[in-house]
């Protein structure tokens, strides 16, 4: 099998930086040789020191750092290493030539100038894919693999820990609060919402100005803030529904998990939910940046757990299709040509 490293520069918490985790431990776990190369982070080294998978810290520094390209190089050299995958624009940048094949993963619209002599594009979405060949990259050399979304072993969150009432309708909203993440729509949403009760799990600089409006919103008591939580799992199954109003979305891990975790799920009509969902069909889309239209969703399936089961059941079949034994075999497929135009 082809021995890849993967490179990502992201000291964050995201959701790609987390779905680095869990592709780079899922094809170490399939016996694949799969190494890392990452930036300082205990949760991170922590999760893949417990994994088994070997990694690297590197400084993943500014432009003028000149020390973690010939250093990823000796680690790549030393663990002969025959693709590098470079997560985002970071790892990129740092990613240094050399006997193997480097391929860029995209989970945005990102600069192709960081690209530049790479020897493959994977997009997540198939119009991020698109998109890199409308800037001109070469057609061959551009590919879509999409993400899986297998539910992890966590119990179900105890709502008494979290001072949450039994019977109360629990919703849950995951992303870093950012902007483009629009938790301020689902605050406003939940203003409309009486009785229920939001759990926001994601940390970011928001985080001050989220809590006044929700005080200023009268909510504040019905808001539970929960920062970054590596057992997502556990908050999915706790909950009865999963809202995600992003501004801004590529794809939406958000919308696959909670499919995988047979949860119905409420997004807005960005760019990689409106291409993911099927309306009415998996989940419910609103128009973006709208609290009414969204409160008026999750008031909805509140109201007809009939029409929630249903979207839930449906989203499942949908988590299936991109699953593990789906989407690992392709980037062996990659692997496998890349290394083998090399060789």
């Amino acid at each position: 099998m082809t021995r890849a490293l993967h490179l990502l520069g992201s000291a964050a918490d995201g959701g790609a930086e987390t779905y680095f985790t869990e592709l780079v431990t899922a094809l170490h776990a399939g016996g694949r040789p799969t190494f890392a190369g990452i930036r300082r982070h205990a949760g991170r080294e922590a999760r893949l020191k417990a994994a088994g998978v070997p990694f690297e810290v590197f400084s993943f520094g500014s432009p003028l750092d000149w020390g973690t390209r010939p250093a990823i190089r000796r680690y790549a050299r030393a663990q002969e290493a025959q693709v590098l995958v470079a997560w985002m624009n970071r790892a990129a940048r740092h990613c240094p030539r050399g006997p193997w094949a480097r391929v860029g993963r995209l989970g945005g619209y990102y600069d192709l100038k960081n690209y530049r002599g790479f020897d493959a594009l994977v997009g997540n979405t198939a119009d991020i894919r698109d998109w890199i060949i409308a800037q001109g990259w070469p057609a061959e050399r551009a590919h879509f693999i999409p993400n899986f979304a297998e539910p992890d072993d966590h119990r179900a969150q105890s709502r008494a820990l979290l001072d949450t009432p039994r019977e109360a309708p629990l919703l849950l909203a995951m992303g870093r609060l950012h902007d483009a993440k629009a938790h301020d729509v689902t605050l406003n949403a939940l203003a409309r919402v009486s009785d229920a009760v939001l759990w926001i799990a994601g940390t970011g600089p928001l985080e001050g100005d989220l809590r006044q409006l929700a005080h200023d919103l009268g909510v504040a008591e019905r808001v539970r803030w929960l920062g970054w939580r590596s057992d997502a799992g556990a908050l999915y199954r706790a909950a009865d529904l999963v809202v995600f109003p992003s501004r801004f979305e590529p794809l939406g891990n958000v919308v696959i998990q909670a499919w995988a975790y047979g949860k119905p799920v409420i997004a807005a009509e960005a760019a990689g939910p409106k291409a993911l969902m099927r309306d009415g069909d998996d989940g419910l889309l609103v128009p973006i940046n709208d609290p009414v239209a969204l409160a008026e969703a999750i008031t909805r399936l509140l109201n007809h757990p009939s029409l929630g089961r249903a979207l839930a059941e449906n989203g499942l079949r949908r988590a299936q299709e991109v699953s593990k034994a789906v989407v690992l075999p392709q980037w062996d497929a990659l692997f496998d040509q890349l290394a083998g135009e090399r060789a």
